[in-house]
Formats: structure tokens, C-alpha cells, sequence
């Protein structure tokens, strides 16, 4: 009997229990696959993204996506961590450099991580969640507002020798015109998730439990779709990262596969 034969019977049985971690565990033991290898073109995609947040789950996630054989793509600010540093200290450069080596895709998120307000005149309101001006609302001009997209990635360059892919998202999902089109000119394309995608990593856990979350993923979402969780969540009692593992699982026994967001047909975009 081959080891795929052998594997088989116990690893259903252990992923219909829900023991994700045993399942994996045992095929990596037998020298199994947890699930055949399909053909090469990806017929049902999903584009899974993270955006930094608290930074607090930001090791497991990666080695997660490295388990699972999973690239996503990260927006990234350079928002305070539950360490006291920011995301962008040097700190965190090994950890970045080994996400880029793992084939990831890359955006902004703004350099300090601000929520963009409805417009005032020609300018763009802006009001940052970290930095000296935290708190402020600020008047940016589109090319302040570009050198505030640009400086995350200048900075991340420095770190990894790796530029963006031509992207960025908005903190919170919150733009306007005059935001979105100084971004355009600068080169970026904004990204945003599907009404499914929203993981809800954010959300408080008393009213949105974790295993209710992910059933409602598993159920809702479809190709095409992106999906959108952090890295790392403050205010979220019930951590909803352990959620990651099944939800990938699950989705890939539905016949979906994980793909970046430059490989998305509406993002294929070059500078």
C-alpha cells in the first residue's frame, strides 16, 4: 500500500473532527499530501491579504502560509507593535526579508497608518495614527499624499531590497476621489476586499465568535473574491488567527487555490 493510500483514511477522518494540526502533522510524518496536486492554472482563486495591525500574530501567520504553501499579499503601515517598536524598526527586518523570500506580494498602507476624510477644497484630509502629527487632521496635497505612500515603501526597500507591487490600501477601507486619484498618479492602484472577504478579525468576539466567523466564510466565500485579516488586532478578545489554518484548509477542500493580488485580473499592473 503506498503512504498516500496509508494517509488517507486517517487524515479525512481528522480534518472532519476539526484536528487541522494533527492532520498536518501526521501527513508531514508519512511523507503524504493533505490534498492531490491539481493542474497547474488555478480554476477557483482567492487572494488572501494582510494588512499589519499590532503585529501580534505575524510569526505563526507566516509560518502558517509556509506550512500551507500559501502566498498572500500584505499592505503595510508603520504601525506600533505589541513590542513598543514600529512595524518598520529594524527589528523586524529578518522577518520581512524571510516574507519576501517566500514569494509574497507587497503594498502600502500608509506610512502612519491614517484615516482619509471627505474632502475639504482641493486638499486631502488626513489624519494620522501615529507619528509626531498623531491625531492631527492634516491637508495633505496630492504629492504630500503620494510621499506618504511612497515613504512605507521607500523604507521597506531599505529593509528587503524589494519595491511594492504597484498597490496600496486604504486604512479602514476609507478614500476618497481626490485620495484615489493623487494614488494613481504616483503609481499606486488601490485595493480594497469583497463583502465575503472580510474575515472580521476586528470585530469583538462577544457578538462574532471565531467559529462562528469562519463558518460564514467557508460558506460565503467565492472565486474571485479577496480576503482581507492583520497581523496582529488590539481590541479583539478571542484572538481569531488560529481561524487561518481551517479556513485555508477548508477552502482548499472546496477546490479553491490562493493567489496574490498582482495575479488578480484587475491588478495586473506594472510601473
Amino acid at each position: 500500500m503506498s503512504a498516500q493510500a496509508f494517509c488517507k483514511p486517517f487524515v479525512v477522518a481528522s480534518l472532519r473532527l476539526g484536528c487541522w494540526s494533527r492532520a498536518v502533522a501526521f501527513a508531514a510524518m508519512m511523507g503524504c499530501t493533505l490534498f492531490p496536486a491539481r493542474a497547474s492554472v488555478c480554476q477557483k482563486p482567492v487572494y488572501l491579504t494582510f494588512d499589519t495591525g499590532g503585529m501580534q500574530r505575524a510569526e505563526w501567520i507566516a509560518q502558517l502560509l509556509r506550512d500551507q504553501q500559501v502566498k498572500a499579499t500584505f499592505f503595510i503601515a508603520n504601525e506600533k507593535t505589541f513590542q513598543g517598536d514600529l512595524a518598520l524598526d529594524d527589528r523586524w527586518t529578518s522577518f520581512w526579508r524571510d516574507l519576501v523570500k517566500d514569494g509574497h506580494a507587497f503594498g502600502s498602507h500608509t506610512l502612519r497608518h491614517g484615516r482619509i476624510l471627505a474632502a475639504e477644497g482641493g486638499a486631502i484630509r488626513y489624519r494620522p495614527q501615529f507619528g509626531e502629527d498623531a491625531g492631527k487632521i492634516l491637508l495633505m496635497s496630492p504629492e504630500a499624499f503620494c510621499r506618504e505612500l511612497r515613504s512605507v515603501e521607500d523604507r521597506f526597500f531599505e529593509m528587503t531590497q524589494r519595491r511594492f507591487d504597484p498597490l496600496w490600501r486604504a486604512p479602514g477601507g476609507y478614500t476618497t476621489p481626490s485620495a484615489m486619484t493623487a494614488a494613481t498618479q504616483c503609481g499606486y492602484r488601490h485595493v480594497g476586499w469583497s463583502p465575503a472577504g472580510f474575515l472580521g478579525d476586528e470585530l469583538p468576539s462577544d457578538r462574532y465568535p471565531n467559529k462562528m466567523l469562519l463558518q460564514k466564510a467557508l460558506r460565503d466565500i467565492r472565486p474571485g473574491d479577496i480576503l482581507m485579516a492583520h497581523l496582529g488586532i488590539w481590541s479583539r478578545q478571542e484572538v481569531y488567527a488560529p481561524m487561518l489554518e481551517p479556513l485555508i484548509v477548508g477552502l482548499k477542500e472546496k477546490g479553491f487555490c490562493f493567489l496574490t493580488i498582482p495575479q488578480h485580473p484587475n491588478y495586473q499592473l506594472k510601473r
